[in-house]
């Protein structure tokens, strides 16, 4: 059984982030950039599967800049089989990056994809729905619990009414929330192995994939500053200032 994985090149989880001076996007030049937080459980996943025994190949996929090679390194680090770069514009849309995991799809026929069900720059949670769309397979989104056997998946969605369970057929595609796991950080002697391993390097064309954007970002801003907090010497004069400062009581 081979399971594609995701893994998506993100400005790093605890990095400030800044705002380009001309509000055109955020600023990543010299930010500590990681592999997407969500990808690396969806990783995790695959390796511990492949652990297991149930499955045979764990391929990483990144689609992006040259400079997502650290992540895939990362992802071979880990434990990944073999990892495939598309090169592509950082800024390519859901849509798009699921044209090209479809190529991918068909050129590698796995039986199963796992992907973080976001990532942490644009919250898009967009690309396994369109995927699984694309291909007609069977999905599920934000699960927190998977196994696998012969002909399926039995996966666990957290929703808000508390936890719903599903049987998919495969080939399937997941989403993965991160209450799923605690992915493993590499071992050194994996990490070096992994800077020797060969990168597989496809371009859009080769799948076929059309890049042109379909949205257009009209300004990036940094969200209000949150003004400080006021103390209250007694409880009459907390409901005061809400009723007649913060309006919330009546």
């Amino acid at each position: 059984m081979k399971v594609l994985v995701g893994v998506k090149r993100v400005v790093d989880a605890y990095v400030k982030i800044r705002v380009r001076g001309d509000g055109s996007g955020v600023d990543t030049a010299n930010a500590k950039m990681s592999m997407n937080p969500f990808d690396e459980v969806a990783l995790e996943a695959a390796v511990r599967l492949q652990e297991s025994g149930v499955v045979t190949e764990v391929l990483a996929v990144s689609v992006g800049p040259a400079s997502a090679h650290e992540q895939l390194r990362t992802a071979l680090a880990m434990g990944a089989t073999r990892a495939l770069h598309v090169a592509a514009d950082p800024a390519l849309e859901p849509l798009a990056v699921a044209h090209t995991l479809q190529g991918i799809c068909d050129r590698e026929a796995p039986d199963l994809v796992l992907l973080g069900k976001q990532a942490i720059d644009d919250d898009c949670n967009q690309t396994g729905q369109m995927l699984a769309a694309l291909q007609g397979w069977a999905q599920a989104t934000s699960v927190s619990g998977l196994e696998l056997d012969a002909g399926g998946a039995s996966v666990t969605r957290e929703i808000d009414g508390g936890l719903e369970h599903l049987a998919l057929r495969l080939p399937a595609v997941v989403s993965v929330d991160l209450r799923l796991n605690d992915p493993r950080h590499p071992k050194l002697p994996d990490i070096m192995k992994a800077k020797r391993a060969q990168i597989e390097t496809l371009t859009l064309e080769e799948l076929g994939v059309d890049p042109e954007p379909r949205l257009s970002v009209l300004e990036v801003t940094e969200p209000p500053r949150r003004e400080p907090g006021v103390r209250v010497s007694t409880v009459g004069e907390l409901v005061e200032r809400l009723r007649n400062e913060a309006g919330v009581l009546s």
